[in-house]
């Protein structure tokens, strides 16, 4: 038997409660009154579509989530989602590819929703070398599976009981945001792997001021130190492109930077 539809007070009961927010906050937060938003919630009253995109825009909804919004209040849907090689898309698939470019010598990927690789520069691959198992480094790759499975990069992670602590808590700010399923599912799948133990890491002078996190991996040129940054579409109106990010990772220190030069000579 099929479930009945989610109505439009469904869906903002449901959200305005994943931000932690009661009925008068969140009508204090969107400068309307509460009854105006009981309303609305009980479907006493029929918001205009700017209305609507106004309440889920304080609430942070992702797009994803807006057009079925729209579909339950009667209007059609705004967002559309589109593969990255659609050719609507390919200005913003040239500003991937150039940003990754621009980062080398230096590692920078692209991700989806889903942390599935997208794209990814010259100077990403010589740090997979090792992989064991290489079904991590094939097509679709996950990229949080990848760091953090035992047969992974997880045994080259010099600080592995920190960045795997980082990953998880980015993944759980992330499912809090968005609800995703998957996400959920991949959190239970990454978070049963072999926690590793507390330990000091080797890397001396590592005190980032509690401001970021390094990933100190162990390579063929020696413990290489980065620290990361992500980039997204500052206003997108494609599904897709409102999910996609650029992970772009710096050298900590002179000795990573000098290593990354030599491994990527053909800069």
């Amino acid at each position: 038997m099929m479930s009945p539809a989610r109505s439009l007070g469904d869906h903002l009961r449901e959200w305005r409660r994943r931000r932690r927010l009661s009925q008068l906050e969140f009508a204090l937060e969107a400068d309307i009154s509460q009854r105006h938003l009981s309303f609305i919630e009980s479907g006493r009253s029929l918001p205009s579509r700017e209305m609507l995109m106004h309440l889920a825009e304080r609430l942070g909804i992702p797009l994803r989530e807006r057009n079925p919004m729209l579909l339950a209040a009667g209007f059609a849907p705004v967002f559309r989602e589109r593969k990255l090689d659609d050719p609507a898309l390919a200005p913003a698939r040239q500003a991937i590819d150039l940003i990754l470019k621009g980062h080398e010598p230096f590692p920078a990927l692209a991700v989806d929703r889903h942390w599935t690789l997208v794209a990814a520069n010259a100077a990403v691959s010589p740090l997979l070398a090792g992989v064991v198992d290489t079904s991590l480094t094939e097509g679709p790759i996950n990229v949080l599976r990848l760091s953090l499975h035992p047969q992974g990069l997880a045994p080259r992670i010099a600080n592995l009981f920190e960045w795997r602590a980082h990953l998880l808590e980015r993944l759980r700010q992330q499912i809090a945001a968005t609800g995703d399923p998957e996400l959920t599912k991949l959190l239970e799948e990454l978070s049963a792997y072999p926690a590793p133990a507390a330990h000091r890491s080797n890397t001396p002078e590592r005190d980032f001021a509690g401001i970021a996190v390094p990933l100190e991996l162990i390579t063929g040129a020696g413990q290489l130190s980065f620290l990361s940054t992500t980039t997204v579409f500052g206003t997108p109106v494609d599904v897709t492109l409102s999910e996609l990010a650029i992970e772009s990772f710096f050298p900590a220190n002179p000795q990573t930077a000098e290593a990354l030069r030599t491994m990527l000579p053909s800069r």
